[in-house]
């Protein structure tokens, strides 16, 4: 049943005669529309067929290029992840967050691009970042979201992709008492070691009090989802190692030579090669309440408060190889790119882990509104809020950190990477003892480490916002509004790490420690089976999992300060103190005015809206320094910063401002009473990421070779400024139904690009290539062996040159090590255009519908892959399309969503590449979902959920799609439950 129930007064409709143009009609499912909240209107609109036919209502009546979506009846949302709705809206696609959506790409521009804001505040972003995690707020409570894809003068800036509104319930808005309960329980296929059916649990309630001057609102929610995570991944590549003299029987090298017969072009080969299986137990709770008094007609009084408040535990187990290369390197199989599709590897070890962490992430937002209709001519709004969005990863009571624990063994002949057949390379070792497989006897402790990186964003926010209403209906002026706004934002966030715990690299060794009863081995016969070389062909085709509190606690117990001095095991992320601190602050002023015009040309209606921000911005940074003293040599895979000691940290606090102007038009055409043209221009900005404004440098606190980075922050970076065009044209042939076509071009100036500059540090020696190094391999050589990396390690103790630790010191005829330092600065312009088309057809009174949309974008802004120069590529730049089609009546709605979303660039860097910043792209990615509910009476439906149908895998790679970076199964997901409305 689809419901229909619409009162005005005769005041609203004055109103509306003189502000139609450049507006959004209200209503209930999405009455706080922030473009209407001086609208007295109220619609009340229930079902799927309700919910797409108001949305074609607001993207026709809108001044700009505006879409939206609506809640189907109070409470029900189409999707319980706000993220996963608004992949539905033409030109958005979502990132995902353990197999759900969790931040959004609008026409190529990734989350940072994007500006999220609840009823028209600015939300801060989640943790040390400006990017919202969507899937930390439910759906319930939610009347509509609004995506502002074209500039509005009255908006926060930050949405340079575009802005999107989170509109919650207001009771006044909707007079009279409504509550709806709903419960559901949750499988997902994937749990292992969790519950098979976790609970889901939501109400609102909405009631207004004496003659509906008095309104109260909540809404609750608890969801808890356990599921499992399996993952193949390679933490980096690296470009251009050194490659030995081998025979040629061991070299397949594809390349062409040049005329003195060396091979043209780059090689890279992977710098490690891991298998994991990670559970994890999700809880989420939100509410919102929000309370009004109308002492007057003209005066409502707005208090909200929402809370957001989810925890993520997660236990892994993993195995895995680490390389190095140059001598160690036996044989090898290049493609015509150079990418190593086969390598055999002598040296380093092979390990099995096991990590366990609890994240909190705590939001809430408090705030308040006063709407005052002055007259028929003036009204204001003044707006405050205080939000803050909170995220921990030492929340686990017995840690205090994000705890990881590598066991293992460098007791090998060689190692082997094979990615030339399936989706998942393969990773053999060639064990001491004659086989591929480890003993549990032989397996020793490599190293702990625990991390504890808390971070927090905040934002305050007062706005002042007027309108005047031309009362002289026959002006082409129909009115103006303007206001000012101040906006404080501060991000800030630490690190500490314990640094390397134990026995590190196996020496000395501690097999004693570990009983062969703590291990377990398991087949890999279920492991990554959905797709090709995972499963039963997988190798290695096996692992051992070990229960995380028993190895630490027998670490703690055997690994004492009178056993390793200063390494003794101890489970504290602050062992050495703090090892990073920063801050940024942002305080901005703004003022507005825009004004909306109507007239015709032609016999053609034509209104206009013309508006300009302006905005100055001031920005501080605090950075916490650590005075690095040297490099030492702790094992064949491990080197370890070292720092000074007794509180000679300082902080460095550095400056930054910059302006903004932005100018905006809105043109909108009635070509005919069904077909709508629009042209949009206007500047819209994204400030830089705050990672990059935090000055100050820092080193790495692991440099491995090939790994020798650091990175310096610059406060004065100017955000990136677009200049945005948009042109469509609409055509309405019935109700709820239209198609739409539209072109938009964005020219971005200011675009950040990061560059490297190799430097050298008075002080800091590199140990690797020094006299010793290289006497070392002289040693190892002269008796005919290979000069592996372990065997030079243990050469170079042999010859004396380890500590009382057994750890290497640098000496001063020692060179400098090369570090790549990166910087963030501005760079040119960059373009990206597209087009977007969106279908919508309702068939009749059939109950039939069909919405279909797709976005094509391009532009100069994409990665180089043949180049290893540094470079300023669009993260998220990728096309995208959407399907939904649904039935619904007599009591009945079934709804199919299929959601696609092109290969795209992730982001420029990976943990263990080399210093030329290579990219992570993501593989084009297309999910099925379905919902059905049944309506037993008027008050109670029932309803089944089905989502990732086809169990859709996630999977990435490098510079070229063989140079594998990741694959993630998850499996699908599905909901059984009932929802009952009073």
């Amino acid at each position: 049943m689809n419901k229909l129930n619409l009162k005005k007064s005769p005041l609203a409709m004055a109103v509306c005669i003189a502000i139609s143009a450049g507006t959004t009609m209200p209503l209930q499912a999405q009455e706080e529309s922030s473009v209407s909240e001086n609208e007295p209107e109220v619609i009340l609109i229930e079902g799927i067929r309700g919910s797409f036919t108001r949305a074609a209502d607001i993207k026709r009546e809108s001044s700009g290029v505006v879409d939206a979506i609506s809640a189907e009846d109070i409470g029900k949302f189409p999707d319980t992840n706000l993220a996963e709705s608004l992949q539905r809206i033409t030109g958005v696609s979502v990132s995902r967050e353990n197999g759900e959506g969790s931040e959004i790409t609008v026409r190529g521009f990734g989350p940072e691009f994007n500006l999220i804001t609840l009823n028209g505040r600015t939300m801060p972003g989640t943790g040390f970042n400006r990017s919202y995690s969507l899937e930390n707020l439910a759906s319930e409570g939610v009347s509509a979201l609004e995506v502002h894809k074209t500039a509005r003068a009255e908006n926060p800036s930050g949405g340079l992709g575009a802005t999107v509104d989170i509109i919650t319930t207001k009771p006044l808005n909707s007079p009279g008492r409504k509550l709806s309960v709903m419960g559901k329980a949750l499988h997902d296929s994937s749990n292992e070691e969790g519950d098979d059916y976790t609970p889901e649990v939501a109400a609102v309630y909405s009631d207004t009090f004496a003659d509906d001057t008095i309104g109260f609102a909540f809404s609750f929610s608890h969801h808890r989802r356990d599921f499992q995570q399996q993952v193949a991944n390679v933490q980096g590549w690296q470009a251009n190692v050194d490659l030995p003299d081998l025979a040629p029987e061991n070299v397949i090298d594809p390349r062409p030579v040049d005329a003195d017969g060396n091979r043209i072009g780059n090689h890279y080969f992977p710098k490690d090669m891991n298998y994991g299986i990670n559970n994890f137990e999700r809880e989420r709770n939100n509410g919102h309440v929000t309370f009004q008094y109308a002492p007057m007609d003209n005066l409502v009084a707005t208090v909200d408060y929402v809370v957001s408040q989810a925890t993520t535990a997660r236990k892994d187990v993993g195995w895995g190889i680490w390389n190095e290369f140059g001598g160690n390197i036996n044989a090898y199989e290049l493609d015509e790119n150079g990418t190593a599709l086969y390598a055999d590897i002598a040296g380093n070890d092979g390990s099995f882990t096991a990590s366990q962490s609890t994240t909190d992430f705590d939001a809430e937002s408090i705030g308040f509104n006063l709407e005052w209709d002055m007259n028929e001519d003036w009204a204001f709004e003044l707006d405050f809020h205080d939000s803050s969005n909170e995220e921990d990863n030492g929340a686990d009571s017995g840690l205090g950190s994000d705890g990881q624990v590598i066991l293992g063994s460098n007791q090998l002949i060689s190692k082997t990477y094979d990615y030339r057949t399936g989706e998942v390379p393969h990773a053999q070792i060639n064990w001491a003892n004659g086989t591929t497989e480890l003993t549990p006897s032989e397996i020793d402790s490599n190293f702990s480490q625990f991390i504890h990186s808390p971070g927090k964003n905040e934002v305050k926010q007062l706005q002042l916002h007027g309108e005047w209403i031309n009362p002289e209906l026959s002006s082409n002026l129909l009115g103006m509004k303007f206001g000012v706004a101040r906006t404080d934002q501060k991000m800030s966030g630490r690190t500490a790490w314990s640094g390397l715990r134990g026995g590190v690299g196996f020496n000395p060794s501690f097999t004693q420690v570990f009983p062969d009863g703590m291990f377990t081995r398991h087949s890999t016969s279920g492991m990554l089976d959905e797709l090709s070389g995972g499963g039963s062909d997988l190798q290695p085709n096996y692992y051992y999992t070990f229960d995380f509190d028993e190895a630490v606690a027998r670490q703690e117990a055997m690994l004492t300060e009178d056993l390793l001095g200063s390494d003794y095991y101890a489970v504290d992320a602050y062992f050495d103190g703090i090892d990073s601190q920063s801050s940024v602050e942002e305080e901005t002023n703004a003022i507005y005015a825009s004004a909306e015009l109507e007239f015709e040309v032609a016999e053609l209606p034509i209104m206009v809206n013309l508006g300009m921000r302006y905005e100055e911005t001031d920005v501080t940074s605090v950075v916490r320094q650590r005075v690095e003293t040297a490099v030492w040599w702790e094992s064949e895979s491990e080197w370890i910063t070292q720092y000074a000691e007794g509180g000679t940290d300082n902080f460095l606090v550095t400056e930054g401002e910059h302006d903004a102007f932005l100018p905006m038009m809105d043109l909108k055409v009635d070509i005919t009473d069904d077909i709508v043209g629009r042209f949009s221009w206007g500047k819209t900005i994204s400030r830089a990421p705050l990672g990059d404004l935090a000055g100050g440098r820092s080193l790495t606190g692991s440099p491995k070779p090939g790994s020798r980075s650091g990175s310096q922050g610059n406060t004065n970076l100017l955000p990136f400024e677009s200049t945005n065009l948009d042109i469509s044209f609409e055509w309405y042939y019935d109700e709820g139904s239209y198609a739409a076509i539209g072109f938009f071009r964005k020219d971005v100036e200011n675009f950040i690009q990061t560059r490297i500059t190799q430097t050298t540090i008075p002080g800091l020696f590199d140990i690797l290539d020094g006299p010793r190094y290289q006497q070392a391999v002289a040693d190892i050589e002269a008796r005919g062996e290979q000069a592996t990396t372990t065997a030079i390690f243990e050469q170079m103790i042999a010859s004396g040159y380890g500590n009382a630790d057994g750890k290497i010191e640098p000496a001063a005829d020692d060179p400098l090590i090369v570090w790549d330092i990166s910087q963030p600065q501005n760079s040119d312009e960059k373009s990206v255009d597209g087009f977007e088309i969106a279908f919508q057809h309702m068939f009749g009174e059939t109950g039939f519908g069909l919405a279909a949309n797709a976005t094509f974008v391009n532009g100069d802004v994409e990665f180089d892959s043949e180049s290893l120069d540094q470079q300023a590529p669009l993260t998220g730049l990728g096309d995208s399309a959407n399907l939904q089609a649904f039935y619904e009546k007599h009591g009945l709605s079934v709804k199919v969503t299929y959601a696609w979303r092109d290969e795209f660039l992730i982001g420029v860097g990976q943990d263990q590449g080399s210093s030329d910043a290579p990219p992570q792209f993501a593989k084009e990615y297309g999910q099925w979902d379905l919902s059905v509910n049944y309506d037993v009476n008027e008050e109670f439906t029932v309803f089944a959920e089905g989502y990732n149908l086809t169990n859709e895998t996630e999977q990435g790679y490098g510079r070229y799609e063989e140079q594998f970076l990741f694959a993630r199964q998850y499996g699908p997901r599905y909901a059984l439950g009932a929802r009952y409305t009073f």
